[in-house]
């Protein structure tokens, strides 16, 4: 559980809903519980073949985890806009963040080709072993690819079914609709932005931040906040504070996940430690690295790190993550997270929410980017 303090609870009982982040996370595994039984059984009625090998997958793949950071952002924009009572809506609208999460990992994973994903075999991976037929075919990788796309898709329609349901019932749905469909086009761009920098070779710092703050950043923290934000019926200037404050969160996120994309442990995170590296994929660490190669003329660190190489082997992508410790590049993001985080924690005072809130907050964006927020304001 997050909230640390017993007296958060004693002061907001039960007709306001979980009394922190933690409490909502458990409750949204409830709500999720129930929206994937209900698509299951949906399902099934509309034909078995597909039940039993795309929505199974769909639902065990929804289950088996994730941090569920958006839906407690959520509840965060919920409370700091004077959101009380009845949090189930806030709950759908976190059961839907979590589909269209797992509509974009299954997509995503595809397009980079990752075999691993929250410790399992990536989606596409697991289509690609399981039906003989395909292999028998010689055909395994396209039958893959085209099943999970498809099961990417039914990810997304269970969430929009989950949000268009939640907009309806509530007296703020115009706006919630709204926040949703930004939403969904920001998470299209990114990712194309994204596969179109792989395709042209793209290396700056810009380029790097437009992709990090439309793929990720967006729909990670400053979305959530305003979806749950528009529940509550927030007003301009409040909305204005969640979301700078959500857009430097989100930021601090993904820069923390590009460095474990490079850094990580695979046993802690789930996913190739080397993917991003192999891909060459444009991230703000290795667009850093770069411009600091030039800078100091570090001709191999240049060459190592180059976008537009053939894919590397285990020893190229060795040099390229000691080219990005010995340019400073992990260094400068490390200090870029801090400052992110930090940034995110004023931003966010602005709403004038109560001060558990501040510290439930600040205890997620900790969650979301591994620095402590306070810590990091303070050493600035």
């Amino acid at each position: 559980m997050l909230g640390l303090r017993p007296t958060v609870a004693d002061a907001f009982g039960p007709a306001d809903g979980p009394a922190t982040a933690g409490d909502v996370v458990s409750a949204v595994e409830a709500e999720l519980g129930r929206v994937l039984d209900d698509a299951m059984r949906r399902a099934r009625d509309t034909d078995p073949v597909f039940a039993h090998d795309v929505a199974e997958r769909v639902t065990a793949f929804v289950r088996r985890g994730g941090k569920r950071l958006r839906t407690a952002f959520a509840w965060c924009g919920w409370r700091a806009a004077g959101g009380s009572g009845d949090i189930t809506p806030v709950l759908r609208v976190g059961a839907a963040l979590e589909l269209v999460q797992a509509c974009a990992l299954v997509h995503d994973d595809v397009m980079d080709g990752s075999a691993l994903r929250r410790g399992a075999p990536a989606v596409h991976v697991d289509f690609a072993r399981t039906h003989w037929a395909a292999r028998m075919a010689g055909r395994p990788e396209a039958f893959a690819t085209s099943a999970a796309i498809l099961a990417g898709d039914l990810a997304l329609a269970w969430a929009d079914d989950m949000l268009t349901e939640t907009a309806l019932g509530s007296p703020h749905g115009t706006r919630l609709h709204r926040e949703w469909q930004a939403m969904r086009g920001e998470m299209v761009a990114g990712q194309y932005r994204d596969i179109h920098a792989q395709a042209t070779g793209a290396s700056g710092l810009d380029e790097a931040l437009t992709i990090a703050t439309l793929k990720s950043a967006l729909y990670t923290v400053e979305r959530p906040l305003a979806l749950g934000a528009s529940l509550a019926g927030a007003d301009t200037p409040t909305l204005d504070a969640l979301r700078s404050a959500g857009r430097c969160a989100g930021l601090a996120f993904q820069l923390s996940d590009d460095l474990l994309g490079a850094f990580g442990d695979p046993a802690l995170t789930g996913k190739p430690a080397d993917d991003d590296l192999r891909t060459r994929k444009l991230t703000y660490l290795l667009a850093v690295g770069l411009e600091l190669a030039g800078a100091a003329g570090d001709e191999e660190a240049a060459e190592a790190l180059a976008p537009g190489a053939p894919r590397p082997s285990d020893d190229a992508v060795a040099r390229m993550r000691t080219a990005l410790v010995r340019t400073g590049a992990r260094s400068v993001v490390e200090s870029k997270i801090s400052e992110l985080a930090a940034s995110s924690l004023r931003h966010f005072d602005r709403t004038g929410a109560q001060p558990f809130m501040r510290r439930e907050f600040a205890a997620l964006v900790e969650r979301a980017t591994g620095v402590s927020p306070k810590r990091a304001g303070e050493a600035a």
